[in-house]
């Protein structure tokens, strides 16, 4: 533990869902902000279940599943990379990606079941909304929000311009 204000990284919320293209496109950005910035800028997934994607709300319970189960963003990964088969095959899939990362695909359905995660989806969504988000995804860094559901053009340098000023008020 340091007393160094620094020590504290950025923190990048991306408010997702983990059957939406367009976050499956995020994911080359969330990649290049790791490689830039390290542990100095710490990204976590926020779930925003949409109701246009009936697969969307389990797949965010599953992936509170995989973090209990110290994968998290392996799993997060491995679903976005496979948007169309969660669309295609839904909960199955789930399972699948589960038992694929060497998780206790058991477990996981499991969870599916008995919604033991519904409460930790049901509150980023309802945060969500308090902020103002209405589509996945969005990225929320400082205090500014920055849509990408209706295009990503640009997002990743605004997000490096804000995440660079941040780090830089902290040194």
């Amino acid at each position: 533990m340091s007393d160094s204000p620094s020590a504290a990284p950025v923190v990048l919320d991306l408010w997702c869902e983990l059957e939406c293209p367009d976050c499956h496109q995020a994911l080359s950005d969330v990649h290049a902000l790791r490689a830039r910035y390290g542990d100095r800028l710490e990204i976590r997934l926020r779930h925003f279940p949409l109701d246009k994607h009936k697969h969307a709300y389990a797949a965010a319970q599953a992936t509170e599943e995989a973090v209990v189960q110290g994968k998290g963003w392996p799993y997060i990964e491995a679903v976005l990379a496979r948007t169309a088969d969660l669309a295609r095959a839904g909960e199955p899939l789930l399972i699948e990606v589960a038992g694929e990362l060497g998780l206790d695909a058991e477990e996981f359905d499991t969870a599916l079941i008995d919604g033991r995660h519904l409460l930790i989806v049901d509150a980023d969504q309802a945060e969500g909304k308090a902020i103002g988000v209405t589509g996945t995804p969005t990225y929320v860094i400082g205090d500014e929000r920055l849509d990408g559901g209706k295009s990503q053009e640009g997002l990743r340098a605004r997000i490096e311009e804000i995440a660079d000023r941040l780090l830089a008020a902290e040194d």
